[in-house]
């Protein structure tokens, strides 16, 4: 029986909507659309963003699958494996996806056409970079009108990435927040007073404020605009979010970029020998399995993420905190998708109906699942308890987990204890394979020479 469904996100452009067949993304185009559709298709505007791999490329599909009357034609677009939404993204890569929107739009002017939204949602990140996936999100380009998504862009991306530049509180936070872009009368509150000297945030930021705020019972003169204006506006807007150097670039040339967890691998695991050791177990434990993807649960700078991208699957990395990922990101194998994620308060459902955007465990759900060094925070730090842990894990893992369990006696682990008010109770190695034994059985168990840490092969049922 075929199973078809129309995606709970697609309901706000008449131009179109996104459907799966069996779980395949078709995207049907209204006859509401044609016009503009034909002019992207054969304006040679396609043929150059799918060739520069800008843009997903797509088949045109058979009509027997058009959902309603109104369709004129029936796409199927390049599959991605994993969606990925603004309130999951490091800064760097919501650089990388407001670059990438600020030049289709130039390409889009050059062949008489614009787009008419810019929002995070247009992208997704497939082999290691940013790619566009919204078909329906072009016009037709008017010379005289100025750029109807500007308003948008600031507020789903260049403000974001000014706060995050003055404050250095990421961008996952602040998209998580104001999901729909935040607006510039609050994020001229929020910047700074030394940003008000900055000409490209006055312009942007204050300016759009100003105006924006403004009540006259006048009506404002039309400003003229032309493509040459425009393209100046684009080209300024590049040079702010490409300079300064991000702190992703900034750490590749003079070192780590401030966090609690940045320079994981070089100053806070137990030593040298501890990670050789754990390498070493890891590659082996590897070996003896089939996995098709992976998920690599704290994954800091990624390290083991890479190793096991080593043979071309798909692996997502994530880690809560936004340097490692910015800084994975910045130098990373293109089969790696890294994400902003707690895994103490995971990205929910949300939008209308909380349905537009899927929550993280659905879309992360992986044949291998790794999480080192990563339960004693859970534990201890989180208080979460090891069931709920491990109930959780085998939500994620499809076949096999691979965990690091770090006893009390361990110095990391005793820190956290250190900071606790309330006594710890439950967190000892009994009561983990307990926990972990009712979803996994135990396939292999080692000490981690040196240290009374244990690492694990789970496989699941």
């Amino acid at each position: 029986m075929t199973d078809i469904n129309i995606h709970p996100a697609s309901f706000r452009d008449p131009a179109g909507f996104v459907f799966t067949v069996d779980g395949t993304i078709y995207r049907q185009v209204n006859k509401f659309y044609s016009f503009r559709y034909d002019s992207l298709q054969h304006g040679g505007l396609y043929d150059q963003l799918t060739e520069q791999r800008l843009m997903v490329p797509y088949t045109e599909a058979s009509m027997d699958l058009a959902q309603s009357s109104d369709a004129y034609r029936i796409l199927l677009p390049q599959q991605i494996r994993t969606m990925s939404y603004a309130c999951e993204w490091c800064p760097e890569q919501l650089k990388d996806a407001a670059l990438l929107t600020l030049h289709i739009q130039q390409l889009a002017m050059d062949h008489g056409m614009t787009l008419k939204d810019a929002t995070p949602s247009n992208i997704q990140f497939d082999n290691g970079r940013p790619i566009f996936i919204d078909t329906l999100s072009f016009d037709l380009y008017d010379q005289t009108k100025p750029w109807i998504a500007y308003r948008q862009f600031c507020e789903c991306f260049l403000f974001p990435l000014y706060l995050h530049r003055y404050a250095k509180t990421g961008t996952d936070k602040i998209s998580t927040a104001w999901p729909d872009g935040i607006p510039a009368n609050l994020t001229a509150r929020l910047l700074p007073l030394r940003s008000r000297w900055n000409a490209g945030a006055w312009l942007h930021v204050f300016l759009q404020n100003k105006v924006g705020s403004r009540k006259s019972v006048t009506a404002e003169p039309k400003l003229r605009f032309s493509k040459t204006k425009l393209s100046r506006l684009i080209e300024h807007l590049q040079s702010i979010i490409s300079h300064p150097a991000s702190p992703a670039e900034a750490s590749a040339k003079a070192g780590p970029y401030p966090s609690a967890w940045s320079n994981y691998y070089r100053e806070t695991i137990l030593g040298p020998a501890y990670l050789e050791a754990k390498l070493t177990l890891f590659r082996q434990y590897l070996q003896d399995i089939e996995y098709s993807n992976a998920l690599d649960l704290g994954c800091n700078e990624g390290l083991f993420s890479k190793i096991l991208a080593e043979t071309g699957i798909p692996v997502i990395a994530v880690d809560s905190d936004w340097p490692c990922i910015d800084k994975l990101y910045f130098d990373h194998p293109a089969n790696i998708l890294p994400l902003c994620i707690d895994l103490a308060n995971p990205t929910p459902a949300s939008g209308f109906r909380n349905a537009e955007r899927a929550p993280f465990t659905d879309r992360a759900c992986s044949d291998l699942v790794t999480a080192l060094a990563l339960i004693h925070h859970l534990a201890l730090h989180k208080n979460i308890p090891l069931a709920l842990i491990a109930d959780y894990f085998s939500q994620l893992a499809n076949k096999y987990l691979i965990i690091e369990f770090i006893p009390l006696s361990d110095e990391k682990a005793s820190e956290l204890v250190a900071r606790k008010e309330a006594p710890t109770v439950g967190y000892d190695i009994g009561n983990f394979e307990s926990a972990f034994c009712r979803h996994f059985r135990i396939e292999k168990k080692d000490r981690i020479s040196g240290t009374e840490r244990q690492l694990y092969l789970l496989k699941k049922g």
